[in-house]
């Protein structure tokens, strides 16, 4: 029988490296833009002027997208890891959960996107503090409603999709898979 190898996921580098030219565009378009002083709709430099304010924040919302893109990129630690202890979680966490305090792994689809669904044993849930938020769009450990000891693993932005990650749970713990 042939060993079975772990599965590490990273960030994928084109995908963030994209994240980050397509947000410094974004926001080096709207300075031209506004700069040249051809557009009748251009904000005054005011913050009494309700549109300056609103360029302002999204221009600080792509400024955050080029930094997390930026910093993905050159982060080449695994986010998840699959192999014979467990499933290890990073993005921030560092977590490791081990095989019996899984309770199950599926897919499930959000959107058009299979996502990577895990039940936690409540005892390794709480000890394992994830700190996840509903209200944070850009973590890939989301909470899966209705389900409080279940999280759900985005692969947007890693170099490893999902399906991949389920075929190597159940190479190591076939019996946790659920369809």
């Amino acid at each position: 029988m042939a060993a079975r190898q772990a599965l590490e996921a990273r960030y994928g580098t084109l995908h963030n490296a994209g994240m980050a030219i397509v947000s410094l565009l974004m926001i080096g378009t709207a300075i031209a833009h506004f700069a040249s002083g051809n557009s009748a709709n251009a904000p005054t430099l005011s913050l009494n002027d309700p549109r300056f304010v609103l360029f302002s924040v999204l221009a600080l919302a792509m400024a955050y997208y080029v930094y997390a893109g930026i910093s993905r990129y050159l982060d080449r630690t695994p986010q998840i890891v699959i192999d014979h202890d467990g499933i290890t979680l990073g993005f921030g966490r560092n977590a490791r959960l081990a095989w019996n305090d899984i309770q199950w792994v599926r897919l499930r689809r959000l959107a058009l996107r299979p996502q990577l669904q895990i039940g936690v044993d409540p005892q390794a849930f709480l000890a394992a503090d994830l700190r996840l938020s509903l209200l944070n769009l850009d973590d890939s450990l989301r909470p899966i409603r209705g389900m409080p000891t279940a999280i759900l693993v985005r692969d947007n932005g890693l170099d490893t999709k999902a399906v991949a990650m389920l075929d190597a749970v159940k190479a190591f713990r076939p019996n946790l898979v659920q369809s």
